[in-house]
């Protein structure tokens, strides 16, 4: 099979849809089929393809997690696509090249496979800063609607996704279909433990600390806030504990969190690590002692699962989209309201090594359905589904 696949976004930039794409590109080419994607260009001014990516240029919007956005349409782009001749179109976005992937497959007559990937609402405050969020919600839910009704296939990656793609008012069939992982990569299995300690020591990390991870995009809707009073509260409470919070990523809220730091007295108990290119984030995974995120906008939560597979013990804020990955006290650990998070890391902390190794191996059990061969032969699925709609 023959597939296009148009994003706004993809590595090396590091968000849950460029990983999405990165991994539906590379399972789809290890199964012998040809998928080229189309997406946008950071580097230079020019349309670039390096063997099956193609990058159109644009306009960076530095408020907006610095993405590049193209324009709707590229003629030279469009020919490529063309001489590729596809036999499917999959969109995994609603910006200028999510766009520009609909007048692809409407000119080439080939059917359309959407992914609803994002929390549109939950951004809303990026464009409204507070100003009219009703008409903006009411815009979203109405493009949403319209953009499920014009595609073959509409694919949901939870059933978070789902419940929000049916309240909104739409009953087009969704298929759910959680992103893939290439898990070998964070087998912990091939550690170099070596390495592992020069990265503690380049980051100023004693190696009787007890490292707590944040990784993923810096910005508000991520809540890092929630955790860093977490952690101050840890450190007021047990003092006697050696904990470092390390933060890895970056984003348009970096300097917001590092003046919490600051105001919360844990400046010297924080690391900011910055951004990490995706291929190496395996080596904070296994710096860490435990991860953490209190972000409820997550339509998957990949992060969850990286350091799953990396056999670090996971600490959420409990959201209904992490329930099935997620099984308190077994797989990993919940805190409900702000005022458990000191009582459910305490316990993390204190685990004895029986509680951890069977915690971890039932984590590594548990993810085992967001493989790449689940993710591959569910894409399949839907592909040919999409593709008999259009006889």
């Amino acid at each position: 099979m023959r597939i296009v696949v148009f994003s706004d976004t993809y590595f090396p930039e590091i968000n849950g849809v460029a990983t999405s794409v990165f991994y539906l590109h590379k399972t789809l080419v290890e199964h012998g089929h040809s998928c080229l994607v189309i997406t946008s260009n950071p580097f230079t001014d020019k349309v670039m393809q390096d063997d099956d990516v193609v990058r159109i240029p644009g306009l960076r919007f530095k408020n907006c997690y610095g993405y590049t956005f193209a324009g709707f349409y590229n003629a030279e782009a469009f020919k490529i696509v063309r001489d590729f001749k596809p036999d499917i179109a999959h969109i995994n976005h609603d910006g200028p090249l999510g766009q520009f992937g609909s007048i692809t497959a409407s000119k080439l007559n080939i059917p359309t496979c959407y992914t609803f990937h994002t929390m549109y609402e939950d951004y809303g405050y990026y464009v409204t800063k507070g100003h009219f969020d009703r008409v903006v919600r009411h815009f979203i839910q109405a493009y949403t609607r319209v953009k499920l009704s014009t595609n073959n296939e509409v694919i949901a990656p939870s059933i978070k996704s789902k419940d929000y793609l049916r309240s909104v008012g739409n009953d087009t069939y969704i298929n759910v279909m959680p992103t893939g992982i290439d898990f070998r990569i964070f087998d912990r299995s091939k550690e170099n433990k070596k390495s592992t300690l020069a990265l503690r020591k380049e980051l100023g990390i004693a190696e009787d600390e007890f490292v707590l991870l944040s990784l993923g995009r810096v910005a508000k809707e991520k809540s890092v806030d929630v955790c860093q009073r977490g952690v101050a509260a840890y450190i007021k409470k047990y003092p006697e504990d050696k904990l470092r919070f390390v933060i890895v990523g970056s984003g348009p809220d970096i300097d917001f969190y590092k003046q919490i730091s600051e105001d919360l007295g844990i400046k010297d108990k924080t690391v900011f690590v910055g951004a990490v290119p995706p291929e190496k984030t395996y080596r904070y995974y296994w710096l860490a002692d435990c991860f953490v995120s209190a972000s409820l906008s997550e339509t998957q939560g990949l992060t969850f699962m990286e350091a799953m597979a990396s056999s670090v013990p996971v600490m959420a804020r409990y959201d209904d989209n992490l329930a099935t990955t997620i099984k308190d006290d077994k797989t990993g650990f919940f805190f409900y309201e702000e005022d458990d998070f000191v009582p459910v890391l305490n316990k993390i902390i204190h685990m004895n090594l029986e509680k951890k190794s069977i915690l971890i191996r039932e984590a590594l059990s548990s993810i085992e359905p967001y493989s790449l061969e689940s993710f591959y032969q569910n894409a399949m699925r839907v592909y040919k589904r999409a593709i008999k709609k259009s006889w």
